[in-house]
């Protein structure tokens, strides 16, 4: 790792701003230009790429009364947002709102593809086309839903519950289901980018996946803390995830998971890794700890590849600011969708944005 005095890509690159609650979910913006992140209190802070560093062209907006969950828009610049007021809210770039959806339950969960998007609440996934007030149609599940996903072509809506997860098709005229089932408590999901799993957190310590070719039961197991987040790389090869001293990567090929060991990378000592996100165009993943670092590691392409010693490392930002204020556990990360910049939030409410591009 580089001379801890040196500066780092947050300080070069980027800028960071304190919310006055904890970070929960953040995202880039389906163009690319905006990023957002969302407090427990229900603040959207947009944040602009162009131009990022200076302070007075953030934006704080209050959206909901208690916000949970946050999405892409559908649209190339804005931002689908969740909360415990039962709304769903569309925010825009310049910052103007409209509501998309009014219930009575909290919004726990949402997805979106440029043509369409969802939300769940409680055990009802409402299924939305772009630019429609009235859901398409209501999907209904077994019990609460705890993740939602769309696969990489729009064309599936798969959600986690518990004894399981559902995949729907999402042009159907009738709600078709297929039913993947593993007995337990599901807490969130990951779809491979290719089609070929579909993967799950559980209650105790550990991850169920399906092959979806077969409906193959896959158990990936040994992990000391629960899995808060996981991420595909580019093409579908490794699964990383939290929950150990060292993002865990298990391999999706060669007949893996199953019968594989996983792979570990960039183990900082006494620490945890909170959140993990995978580069969508390079062979690179964002590595969140609960000090608040942030590092990007190269993902080697084998087993083979990851020698002990040889993790190539590029911190983004160190666990503490200057006067030995901690960040607070890192909570969320995204990439923009064409990978030149990231954003990154914290326990602390501390909102990280880096330009990774040439020209910064």
């Amino acid at each position: 790792m580089s001379n801890p005095l040196s500066k780092t890509l947050l300080q070069t690159r980027g800028a960071e701003h304190q919310a006055e609650a904890p970070i929960i979910a953040v995202q880039a913006s389906r163009g690319g230009q905006t990023f957002a992140a969302l407090t427990m209190d229900g603040e959207l802070h947009l944040i602009p790429r162009e131009g990022l560093r200076q302070q007075e062209t953030w934006r704080k907006l209050a959206v909901h009364e208690g916000a949970i969950s946050l999405a892409q828009g559908c649209e190339p610049e804005s931002f689908l947002s969740g909360g415990e007021d039962g709304r769903v809210v569309e925010t825009r770039a310049d910052g103007t709102m409209e509501e998309r959806h009014k219930g009575r339950s909290w919004v726990d969960c949402l997805a979106s593809t440029p043509t369409h998007w969802a939300c769940a609440c409680k055990k009802e996934v409402h299924l939305y086309k772009a630019g429609h007030e009235e859901a398409v149609k209501g999907l209904e599940h077994p019990s609460a839903l705890s993740g939602l996903a769309f696969d990489a072509k729009g064309k599936q809506l798969a959600a986690s519950h518990y004894n399981g997860a559902s995949l729907w098709y999402v042009q159907s005229k009738e709600a078709r289901v297929r039913a993947l089932e593993w007995k337990g408590s599901h807490t969130g999901l990951c779809l491979h980018p290719g089609g070929e799993a579909l993967v799950t957190s559980m209650q105790e310590n550990e991850l169920h996946g399906w092959r979806l070719s077969d409906g193959h039961n896959m158990r990936m197991s040994g992990y000391p803390r629960k899995i808060a987040s996981m991420s595909f790389t580019r093409k579908g090869r490794w699964l990383a995830t939290s929950g150990a001293d060292a993002a865990v990567l298990w391999p999706f090929f060669g007949g893996g998971p199953m019968g594989k060991p996983p792979m570990e990378l960039a183990r900082l000592p006494g620490l945890f890794v909170t959140c993990v996100c995978a580069h969508p165009t390079d062979d690179i993943l964002a590595i969140g700890f609960e000090d608040g670092t942030v590092l990007l590691a190269e993902v080697p392409a084998t087993m083979e590849d990851n020698a002990p010693g040889a993790d190539r490392i590029l911190p983004l930002c160190n666990g503490q600011r200057s006067g030995g204020v901690a960040r607070g556990a890192v909570n969320a990360i995204a990439f923009t969708p064409q990978g030149g910049a990231v954003i990154f939030g914290t326990e602390e409410g501390y909102i990280g944005v880096v330009d990774l591009s040439a020209h910064a």
